[in-house]
C-alpha cells in the first residue's frame, strides 16, 4: 500500500492509473475506522482495480462549537486495516494542502442541505460537498463508496454528482451494525457502557416504525411516534427523528413512496444518527 500526502502525487498516480485502463475506486472517510468502513473499502476493492482511501477529518464541516479537536483519531490503526482490506492508495492529506490560505469557494446543494442534520448544523453539508468535489478532483475516481447511514450525505453527494455532471459513479452501502443493532459509528468509542446500553433504543425505534409500515401503517406521524417511543423510554435526547422522501428528503405526510425515517439523538453528550429506508411494495426495489 502506497500512502500518500501531496494532492499533486495523487493526481499524478489517477492519471497514471486512467492512462493505464484501470478503474479507480474511492472511499473517502474521515479516519478512526470501523467494520463499517472495511465494508465500503470490500465493495470498492470489488468494483475497481485501484482502491484509494482517504482519511481526512475535514475542518470545512464543524461548526466552531463542535467536536473537531476532540475527533477520534488512530492513523495506524487506520493504515493496518486498510492493508487488510486491500487499499493500494491511502491518501491523507494535511489540511494546509487541501485548504490553502486564501481559499474561498464552496459548493452548496440548496434544498437537500437544508433539513435535518443540515438544520441543526449550519454550513455542514457546504463543507461536505466541497472537500468530496475537491478530492474527486484530486483522486479521479470512476466510483465512490459511500455509506448509507449518512443518508442525508449520501444524497448531498448524489445531487451535486448529478447537478455538476461529475464523471464519477456514486455507490451506496447498507448500514453496517453491531450485534445489537446499533449502526457502527466513529463515536460509538465515546459511549460510557451505560449509554451504550441506551443507545440500542435507536435502532429498535427503527424498528418499531419499520414493523408497523410492514403491518400497511403509511401515516407518517404514527409511524414517527412508534419510532420514538423506545428513546423517550431509554431517556435520550432526541434532536430530529423524522419521514422524509427518500431522494429529495422533503417532508411527507404518508409513506406512498419510498421514504426514509431519520433520527439524530443524544446519548450522553454523543450525537448518533441512523435510519431506515420504508418502500411500498409496488416501489421496492
Amino acid at each position: 500500500m502506497r500512502l500518500v500526502s501531496d494532492p499533486g502525487e495523487m493526481r499524478a498516480l489517477a492519471g497514471e492509473a486512467r492512462g493505464a485502463s484501470r478503474r479507480i475506486a474511492f472511499v473517502p472517510t474521515m479516519g478512526f475506522l470501523h467494520e463499517g468502513h472495511v465494508a465500503l473499502l470490500r465493495e470498492g476493492r470489488g468494483r475497481g482495480d485501484l482502491l484509494v482511501l482517504s482519511i481526512f477529518v475535514n475542518p470545512k464541516q464543524f461548526a466552531p462549537n463542535e467536536d473537531l479537536a476532540c475527533y477520534p483519531r488512530d492513523l495506524e490503526g487506520d493504515l493496518d486495516k486498510a492493508r487488510a482490506a486491500g487499499v493500494d492508495v491511502a491518501f491523507v492529506p494535511e489540511p494546509s494542502a487541501v485548504y490553502p490560505a486564501g481559499f474561498q469557494t464552496f459548493v452548496e446543494v440548496r434544498d437537500l442541505q437544508q433539513p435535518l442534520c443540515g438544520a441543526r448544523r449550519p454550513g455542514h453539508f457546504a463543507g461536505v460537498a466541497t472537500v468530496v468535489l475537491k478530492l474527486f478532483h484530486i483522486v479521479r475516481p470512476h466510483l465512490a463508496v459511500f455509506g448509507e447511514k449518512d443518508w442525508q450525505q449520501l444524497q448531498v453527494v448524489r445531487r451535486m454528482v448529478r447537478d455538476l455532471e461529475a464523471d464519477v459513479e456514486i455507490v451506496g452501502v447498507p448500514t453496517v451494525r453491531e450485534a445489537d443493532g446499533l449502526a457502527m459509528s466513529s463515536r460509538n468509542a465515546t459511549l460510557s457502557p451505560e449509554d451504550r446500553a441506551r443507545a440500542v433504543a435507536i435502532p429498535r425505534g427503527l424498528e418499531t416504525a419499520q414493523a408497523l409500515f410492514a403491518a400497511g401503517e403509511h401515516a407518517a406521524s404514527r409511524l414517527v411516534e412508534a419510532a420514538v417511543r423506545p428513546l423517550h423510554a431509554a431517556g435520550l435526547r432526541v434532536d430530529y427523528l423524522e419521514l422524509r422522501d427518500a431522494e429529495t428528503l422533503e417532508e411527507v405526510t404518508h409513506a406512498d413512496r419510498p421514504v426514509v425515517i431519520a433520527v439524530a439523538a443524544f446519548v450522553g453528550s454523543t450525537r448518533l444518527i441512523d435510519n431506515v429506508v420504508l418502500r411500498p411494495p409496488a416501489t421496492a426495489k
